[in-house]
């Protein structure tokens, strides 16, 4: 008797191809940029997918050096550094607050966190430039522009809706009786949530924390308008003026070295809190 497949098994069959239809779509540009950037600048005039013929290490250093992408390296690491610091200790006590507490205004309140949620920080970057400039002339200074801290500030207002909505709905699944029995041995609020519920809510902070700094470190509209100065520019910027350069000079070794100077970061982190990441985003969406 012939056997006769089940649509799940279809469906299965399904999805396991269309998964690996999109991981090679992902993998190939990412692997061919990875080769590009050792090869030496007269491979690219011949077939593009050819093995290098000889591995040219040189394209980082000239990268790195030459072309400034260690100070603009430098300068994303400081703006995304500081952007979470300044969006944690922001958002943890309010998403705590808000998922934790009832209070008058507690609805109007987070009406306003989540109404941030469609707003584009991209259509905001005008209005923040002008009222820096108009800081800058009434206190006749200029600090408010080409300021690492400012940017991060900036980073930091615009991702908080995002965050305090993620956070807001893990601190909710917590079960109480955690907190109780803290309140029980003396622990006041701020100590409960510090020792208590962050060390509880880690692997949504985790997650929190990866995909910001996605955001923070491949932001681009922001930086180029608030970081004006060559100094402290961020790598997107740099890159695209690396880009712009090196296309001109056909130094595209150098161009691609930059690319991965970018990339690596990301997938360094992604690779190393990816089971954490999956694990804030399945249990945060459970009610404990």
């Amino acid at each position: 008797m012939r056997k006769t497949v089940s649509f799940s098994s279809l469906m299965k069959a399904f999805v396991i191809i269309a998964l690996f239809c999109i991981a090679v779509s992902i993998m190939v540009p990412v692997l061919w940029v990875m080769t590009a950037s050792v090869k030496p600048d007269g491979d690219f005039y011949g077939d593009p997918w050819a093995i290098p013929s000889s591995l040219h290490f040189e394209n980082f250093r000239n990268a790195w050096e030459k072309a400034n992408m260690g100070s603009y390296f430098l300068s994303s690491v400081t703006v995304t550094a500081l952007s979470l610091i300044f969006l944690l200790i922001t958002a943890i006590p309010a998403a705590y607050v808000l998922s934790r507490f009832t209070f008058r205004g507690r609805g109007l309140l987070k009406g306003f966190f989540m109404s941030g949620l469609f707003i584009n920080a991209s259509y905001l970057v005008v209005p923040i430039f002008i009222m820096l400039t108009d800081l800058n002339s009434l206190l006749d200074t200029r600090v408010f522009l080409n300021n690492h801290i400012v940017v991060a500030i900036v980073y930091a207002a615009t991702a908080l809706p995002f965050t305090v909505y993620l956070l807001s709905g893990y601190f909710t699944a917590l079960p109480r009786e955690y907190e109780e029995a803290a309140y029980v041995d003396g622990a006041g609020h701020f100590r409960t949530m510090l020792q208590i519920i962050t060390p509880m809510a880690r692997p949504a902070i985790i997650t929190v924390i990866l995909f910001n700094f996605l955001a923070f470190w491949n932001e681009y509209i922001i930086a180029i308008t608030l970081l004006t100065e060559d100094r402290v520019k961020t790598l997107p910027v740099g890159l695209m003026n690396l880009m712009k350069a090196q296309n001109a000079a056909a130094q595209y070794g150098q161009m691609y070295a930059g690319l991965v100077i970018v990339m690596l970061p990301t997938l360094i982190l992604y690779i190393l809190v990816q089971k954490k990441l999956t694990e804030g985003l399945s249990v945060g969406g459970v009610k404990g």
